[in-house]
């Protein structure tokens, strides 16, 4: 029976017209996943559209497109639609949700509880990130990895693995770099795009979040909030946030860091982010959320206060603390 990659590799050469998709509010694994896939349908002459919910974020408008990421879907899905870095079908947005009965899927992902929802399924946690998946298709469809093609993967895998500072971060994820480093990646310049895109707004945004910190369990887990307000008196947006948690996550003594970020309807979004053997996806998992194993997330629908015990609570029982 052929592998993933290979049933995936042989679809994409046999078939014309994909829906290239990824999770809503993407990150750079997502952004960067799809439209390194849509360089390979492009260098293949395959008939395609990208689609994301939310759009390409600003912060990634420094990438060469092989086309327009759209955010509206089209009237007649293609036969195919490829989604990525979706943990869950829900993830990719209502309005691709309800329609995935006029296609066929193929699910990319590597989050831990991926419930195989594609008919063709290449689900493997132990890679760091999609992007990497894609390098691997990308040998695969016999394609090389240079050019707009590296610096979409590139900035796939360096966001998801912290620029390979986290535990996720495999030897065959360095040695992908180091061999598009040697064919022409420019990855001091793409990493000054990844990295400077900062607002004094959003400086202003983290000053705030950072003085809600407080600590728990014997300093062993930090606790930080986001809130609407703080958006408004900042100018800012929910994107904003990202990565205060690894930030707060520095404090010596905290093994798993928590943000709870407000949201429309009386619910907080929470991140969570751990080292080593501290298992933050069963947390998530616990309130209807997923991800890995030491960066998870869900949903609470409660005041802050009440949502902050509840997370500390729930962290306390199954996170083994002492």
């Amino acid at each position: 029976m052929p592998s993933p990659l290979k049933s995936i590799a042989t679809t994409i050469r046999d078939n014309d017209d994909f829906l290239v998709v990824s999770h809503v509010n993407p990150d750079g694994d997502a952004t960067g996943s799809i439209v390194a896939l849509g360089h390979m349908l492009a260098a293949m002459g395959k008939k395609f559209s990208l689609y994301n919910a939310s759009g390409l974020p600003n912060k990634n408008n420094w990438l060469t497109l092989p086309s327009l990421i759209e955010d509206t879907l089209p009237d007649t899905l293609p036969a195919w639609t490829v989604v990525m870095d979706c943990g869950s079908p829900e993830r990719m947005g209502d309005d691709l949700f309800e329609r995935l009965g006029e296609t066929r899927v193929i699910n990319i992902d590597h989050h831990l509880g991926n419930p195989d929802f594609g008919e063709l399924n290449w689900v493997d946690s132990r890679q760091p990130a999609v992007g990497c998946m894609m390098a691997a298709l990308a040998v695969e469809l016999g394609q090389p990895l240079v050019g707009p093609l590296a610096e979409a993967i590139y900035l796939a895998m360096a966001t998801d693995t912290g620029f390979f500072t986290y535990g996720s971060t495999t030897p065959e994820c360095l040695e992908l770099t180091a061999n598009m480093l040697r064919n022409g990646l420019d990855m001091a310049g793409i990493n000054t795009l990844i990295t400077k895109q900062w607002s004094l707004n959003r400086l202003r945004l983290w000053t705030e979040v950072v003085g809600t910190v407080e600590l728990f369990e014997n300093q062993s887990v930090a606790v930080a909030a986001a809130t609407k307000d703080m958006f408004a008196r900042t100018d800012t947006g929910p994107g904003a946030t990202e990565n205060v948690i690894n930030f707060i996550r520095r404090l010596k003594t905290v093994r798993v860091a928590a943000v709870l970020r407000e949201e429309d309807g009386g619910a907080y979004k929470f991140s969570l982010r751990s080292n080593g053997d501290d298992n933050v996806q069963a947390v998530a998992a616990s309130f209807g959320g997923g991800g890995h194993k030491n960066a998870a997330g869900g949903t609470i629908r409660s005041d802050l206060e009440e949502a902050k015990q509840m997370l500390v609570q729930r962290i306390a029982q199954m996170v083994d603390l002492h």
